[in-house]
This record gives C-alpha cells, structure tokens and sequence, in this order.
C-alpha cells in the first residue's frame, strides 16, 4: 500500500531561505505552510524564531503558536498534532508544503517513528534533573558513560536535557545510541517530495549574522524580557533555544548584551552545520543549489516536480 500524498518538504539550514521557497509553492499550489520547528511552536516566540508575521503572510502558517513558553512540548505531541495538520490538507485534496529545519521533526511526521515511554517525563526524569542539581551535568553523564558508553559518546556533558533522556531511554531498556542509529532509516508515512537548500559556507554565515543583528534591532532582547513574565526561563525547553538562552543569560547579569549577540551568532552558525550534517544523511532530499538558482526558478521546479519522480541529486 502506498504513502498517503504527495507532501512537499523545504528543509536546509537556518537563514537559507526556507521559509521564503515554502511560502511561494504553497501560493502556487493554493494550499498551506506547515512549520517543523521545534521552537516555532511557543506562543509569542517570534523575533527570535524568525517568524514570519501575521500580516506578511501569503498562506496559512500551521504549527506555529500551539504551546506556551512554560510548556514541555514534546516531539511526540508535534507528531500527532502536525499530521492532523497535513491529513486535513491531504483530505482537501491539496498538497501540503512542510518547512523547517528541526530534522527530528520533520522525521517524526513523514516517517514511521516511535518514541520509548522514557521521553514523556514523570518520576525518574525528576530524580536525574534532581541529581544533575545536586552533583553537576558531568556526574550525570559519568552515570549514563558507566550504563551505556556509546550514548555517552554522543551527547555533550553540558546538553543535562538529553543525558536525562537517554537515561530514561535505558530504563525502558532502549539505547540512545541504537535509536539514534535508526533515526534515518524509517518507512514512509507519506510520500514525502523533500528538497534541501544550500549555499557557498560563507554566504551562509553572512546571512545568519545579518539575521541575528535583524532580530536584535527588531526587540530580541524586549521579547525575551515580556515573555520571561509568561514562563520563559533557563529551565524549560524554550528556553534552551538559541538566541532565547543567550539573552537571558544577559539579562541575568552572566554575559553583556553584546557577548550575547556573538554566541548566538557563533552557536548558530554551529547549529546550521549541524543541519546541514543531518539532511544530508538523508537520501531523499534533492539539493537545491541557491548561488545558481533564484528562489522562483526553484518554486518552478519544485511544483514541476509533484506530477514525477527524478531521481536524487543536486540541481
């Protein structure tokens, strides 16, 4: 039995235009942009995520705006929630155009994936958040070196939220390091059309640092500042996203203001290459080039595309 679609995915790294290519074909296709951001989805994140504001918008932006800053929100839950999203669009008869740079999510949506029970929180997270308080993030990852080395191998020492999950992962007897392993390698859930966009290192770079000193001139810092009053912390998962941690490390009195801006452009930069590292594992995207080709010329072929199959490759 075939996948359910097609769906159209844009995906690449940060600041290469996605949102702009996405926009274009879903007008073209008179349908809708579903975003796979996991930052995206908190409510009046919005300078910092680079979301794309109410009034600019050409089509429907879906998965934006469904959880509070306080919130947990888990993959699990942006699973569910984002097929919703792309089953009604389906049903519609219209094509769904799936954006972001969140590789995990967008695999939880199009592919077959499962999540062990040790993700969705509870006793044992609270007893290993208690003792990464207590002991220091390196003494929990010595704990979770001594139970599963190769998972330890993996995960940074300071990165205290997937140490605990992984911990977690082995209390249900999954390792981290299998399940990581296997992320690349799920059957279809729908016939996903997936197009990378890519340009020369150094275009890049200059374009993440012209965003960052966008986001700050447009109230990065106020942002953060309002939604600290609606939950926001070091503590929670929106909080640990890039560009929100950095300021509210400044506005705590750990860094300057200015020291912040350089990190989150220097840890951007960082994430992007890691975007970059996980797309390119996956056999299906077809890269699209944009020294070469302008965002128009690739809307056209990426909705030339939906009647036919090429095969894989950098246009």
């Amino acid at each position: 039995m075939s996948a359910p679609g097609p769906v159209v995915c844009v995906v690449g790294p940060t600041a290469s235009g996605k949102s702009a290519l996405a926009e274009l074909v879903a007008e073209r296709l008179g349908s809708a942009v579903v975003s796979m951001d996991a930052m995206q989805v908190y409510r009046g994140m919005d300078v910092g995520t680079a979301k794309t504001p109410v009034a600019e918008r050409r089509v429907p932006l879906l998965m934006v705006d469904v959880a509070d800053v306080g919130e947990d929100y888990s993959v699990q839950r942006f699973q569910g929630e984002a097929r919703a999203c792309v089953d009604a669009l389906l049903g519609s008869r219209r094509t769904p155009v799936l954006c972001g740079g969140t590789g995990l999510y967008l695999n939880a949506v199009i592919d077959e994936m499962e999540f062990p029970a040790g993700e969705r929180g509870g006793g044992r997270r609270d007893a290993y958040e208690a003792l990464a308080r207590a002991r220091g993030a390196e003494a929990l990852h010595a704990l979770l070196a001594e139970r599963d080395p190769r998972s330890a191998d993996l995960i940074h020492p300071n990165n205290v939220r997937r140490v605990v999950r992984a911990l977690e992962m082995l209390d249900e007897g999954v390792s981290y390091a299998a399940h990581h392993e296997g992320l690349h390698k799920r059957a279809a859930h729908y016939d996903a059309r997936v197009w990378g966009l890519t340009m020369s290192r150094d275009r890049l770079y200059e374009r993440i640092d012209a965003r960052v000193d966008s986001m700050v001139a447009a109230g990065l810092f106020d942002e953060v500042r309002h939604l600290t009053d609606e939950g926001l912390a070091v503590d929670v998962t929106a909080g640990q996203a890039i560009g929100y941690k950095e300021v509210l490390d400044a506005l705590a009195g750990r860094c300057s203001e200015q020291e912040a801006v350089e990190l989150i452009k220097r840890r951007t930069r960082r994430y992007a290459k890691r975007q970059l590292s996980w797309f390119r594992h996956d056999a299906r995207v077809r890269w699209i080039d944009l020294d070469e080709t302008g965002l128009e010329d690739a809307a056209d072929l990426v909705c030339s595309d939906l009647g036919r199959r090429p095969a894989n490759g950098t246009i």
